[in-house]
């Protein structure tokens, strides 16, 4: 598990001048804190894990005098000044449920043999923390033509310690012989809806 190094953030201290610093801000929250700890980061350190990481993401926040079990739960970027701004992260404890996303990554892509549709980047689920999953992987050139994938096919579905929040009959993709079958397919998805 990756570990970040963070500090306690000195709250008499503008968020303005702490950017100004390099630095990026963040929370980390829980339900056995009281308060949550405002947290400060190295805008280099952040942008490095933030890089390999994506909401749902298990961490180690090292505040120095402690060190934190954590989720990844909201990621705020300034596209203008092209710069995180804000982090936050869930305290995770052993067997509390928490909420979490998993992303869906499609690999071969190129080895499709026909046209793919991708529909959907990420699911939500709830479970404790030694049940939460970062990244699902597909490989998309093993989807035959003319076939779906839904979120129960997935095996995160099928792991009955997780409970689905993104409805297992949700379209993540379809593989069509030709383009119109791709488009008919979501349409048919939709619907159903």
């Amino acid at each position: 598990m990756t570990t970040l190094k963070a500090e306690k953030r000195d709250m008499t201290i503008k968020a303005k001048a702490l950017r100004r610093q390099g630095k990026v801000l963040g929370n980390i929250y829980g339900k056995d804190r009281k308060n949550s700890i405002p947290i400060q980061i190295d805008t280099v350190d952040a942008t490095r894990f933030l890089k390999e990481h994506t909401k749902g993401s298990q961490a180690i926040v090292d505040l120095g005098d402690e060190s934190i079990n954590v989720q990844l739960k909201d990621v705020t970027f300034e596209p203008m000044k092209h710069q995180y701004d804000n982090v936050d992260f869930q305290e995770l404890v052993a067997g509390e449920t928490v909420t979490s996303t998993a992303q869906i990554v499609l690999t071969n892509t190129d080895a499709v043999v026909g046209y793919l549709a991708h529909s959907l980047s990420e699911i939500s689920y709830k479970a404790i923390p030694s049940e939460l999953v970062e990244k699902i992987e597909i490989d998309a050139s093993k989807v035959a033509i003319n076939t779906s994938v839904l979120v129960g096919d997935l095996d995160i579905a099928k792991n009955d310690k997780v409970e689905l929040i993104t409805p297992a009959d949700t379209l993540i993709l379809h593989v069509s012989e030709h383009q119109k079958g791709v488009m008919e397919a979501t349409e048919e998805t939709s619907e159903e809806a």
